[in-house]
């Protein structure tokens, strides 16, 4: 009892809200969509309650990351996105990992419930967007080369996701748009995957649902940043 009204004060009501929210909605679409693929409603549940702690910096969201991407990457396989599978296995989980040392290696004010948010100077921004072009020119005749399937979000895909996790290991509060943006693009190839077989319409309302939390986790990160900042 005392553990569960502990974490009910550690989150706000408007954590709560959008929390049950997005479950809740996740649940709905697999019932009415799916019913048959488990694994995606677990990686959907697992990735938007990473995504609350997230939005704390709090660093269990990072090992949650860790999780969600792990089985996003299989399920990402079954419909021939070897750009998402490579992706997140080979980028997103192993970065999840350094990004989770780092927050628990900068705590703010020794709260390792929380991280120290951290600026990135200009000259590693433009580190950064270079590095994102040239993987982004890599990965397209990678992904080319292992026909997956549309080829240009899935290029995109990567693009967006090494801006979050680079963003995410460097403790930006840019790490949550450029999420943000990767769950547009998602969005955009569970489209195009549910026009051949509709259970991925679940799919397509888990990353609706990661979209609002990746805005709501930007927003509570620039609120984190300007306490920190001032105290």
């Amino acid at each position: 009892m005392v553990s569960i009204r502990s974490a009910l004060s550690y989150f706000s009501k408007s954590d709560i809200i959008l929390w049950s929210s997005s479950i809740l909605f996740i649940a709905v679409s697999f019932a009415v969509f799916d019913r048959e693929n488990y694994m995606t409603l677990i990686a959907s549940v697992i990735g938007a309650t990473s995504l609350i702690f997230n939005a704390k910096g709090n660093p269990i969201g990072q090992v949650l990351m860790v999780v969600f991407s792990i089985l996003y990457g299989i399920i990402s396989y079954t419909f021939s996105y070897y750009g998402e599978m490579i992706t997140y296995l080979g980028m997103t989980a192993p970065m999840a990992v350094f990004a989770l040392v780092s927050w628990l290696r900068n705590p703010y004010n020794g709260n390792r419930a929380e991280v120290r948010v951290n600026s990135l100077k200009k000259r590693e921004a433009v580190f950064m967007f270079l590095l994102a072009a040239v993987i982004t020119f890599v990965f397209y005749f990678i992904l080319k080369g292992f026909h997956t399937a549309n080829p240009i979000p899935s290029t995109l895909s990567v693009t967006t996701s090494f801006l979050a996790v680079y963003l995410a290991f460097r403790r930006s509060a840019y790490f949550a748009l450029a999420y943000a943006a990767n769950d547009i693009v998602l969005i955009v190839l569970w489209v195009l995957a549910a026009i051949s077989d509709i259970s991925y319409l679940s799919v397509i309302v888990c990353f609706a649902a990661f979209l609002v939390n990746d805005i709501y986790g930007f927003i509570n990160w620039l609120k984190m940043k300007k306490r920190q900042q001032t105290v």
